[in-house]
């Protein structure tokens, strides 16, 4: 008896398993080389030599968003042949990083278009960095949720998972648009975006805390929706109704539950005036907890 055989796996689960990690590690890989040839710098310098603390942010932000897609990739039964699992592996994967890059893109140019991110990243600025970091990782846990939602390996699957994708990034600079206006109200009118630009790493904390919170709860509204291959209509609207609905729930919860965790703490004068960083990363905590709970009970 083999060793395989003593612990319950197959030599066909082992050959399975085999071929989906190095392509998740061919992947990961090819993602932190995608982040230098995209800014157009050597990532190797930015990392080690020049010591950018933002750049490995950045980075950070879209490996561990790549490994959360493909977990989604991963997850579910095992193709009917090798050939088939690597050729869905590396199709869900690879569409997984071009949606995470394009994500990202879509993010720079609509949510915070008035700043130019990877100047800034460049420039060593840490506060971009988080928020972009964030940004990334709540496209890939949407991503995720709709590899997870969608069935089989067809081209109404890919259309599925990007329907889920563009009203992701629809609800993501909504988010980002509100956040705005109140922090403009409570700021004689400071655009939020200046003050990422001018470094202000609390505010960003919290906004990647909001950002990555509102993907978890993308995927509670999964479970409220029927994967139905040729419903492309009914499949965006599907997931921009209980998207909505969720993100409501999520910012009411998170009004309540912050008030109660930091009773006696004036949150808008810590985070957004003495830019405690302590204050704002229980708010980033708190954030992604309620989105969890959310999650975990819409299950």
């Amino acid at each position: 008896m083999t060793f395989l055989q003593e612990i319950g796996i197959s030599t066909e689960l082992a050959i399975i398993l085999a071929i989906d990690l190095t392509i998740a590690i061919l992947l990961l890989t090819a993602m932190r080389y995608l982040q230098g040839w995209s800014a157009k710098v050597n990532s190797t310098a930015e990392l080690a030599q020049r010591d950018n603390f933002a750049f490995g942010i950045s980075t950070a932000g879209a490996v561990l968003a790549l490994g959360i897609v493909l977990t989604g990739a991963i997850k579910g039964e095992a193709a009917s042949s090798y050939l088939w699992e690597a050729i869905g592996m590396s199709a869900y994967g690879l569409f997984g990083l071009l949606l995470i890059k394009l994500g990202r893109f879509l993010h720079d140019k609509l949510a915070l278009h008035n700043l130019n991110k990877t100047e800034q990243i460049l420039k060593g600025n840490v506060a971009v960095a988080i928020v972009d970091a964030g940004a990334a990782i709540a496209t890939a846990t949407i991503i995720r949720a709709a590899l997870i939602w969608a069935e089989d390996l067809t081209v109404n699957t890919f259309i599925a998972i990007f329907s889920a994708f563009i009203v992701s990034q629809l609800m993501l600079i909504l988010l980002t648009r509100w956040r705005e206006y109140r922090y403009a109200r409570r700021n004689q009118q400071m655009p939020l975006q200046l003050a990422l630009e001018k470094g202000y790493t609390a505010l960003a904390i919290r906004h990647a805390g909001y950002l990555v919170a509102l993907g978890i709860t993308f995927n509670a509204a999964s479970h409220f929706m029927i994967y139905l291959p040729t419903a492309y209509v009914g499949n965006i609207l599907g997931w921009l109704v209980f998207s909505v609905i969720m993100l409501v729930v999520l910012s009411l919860l998170l009004a309540l539950v912050k008030r109660l965790v930091l009773a006696k703490i004036d949150m808008v004068t810590e985070v957004e005036q003495q830019h405690n960083i302590g204050v704002a990363a229980v708010e980033m905590a708190i954030s992604i907890a309620v989105a969890l709970l959310l999650a975990a009970l819409m299950a």
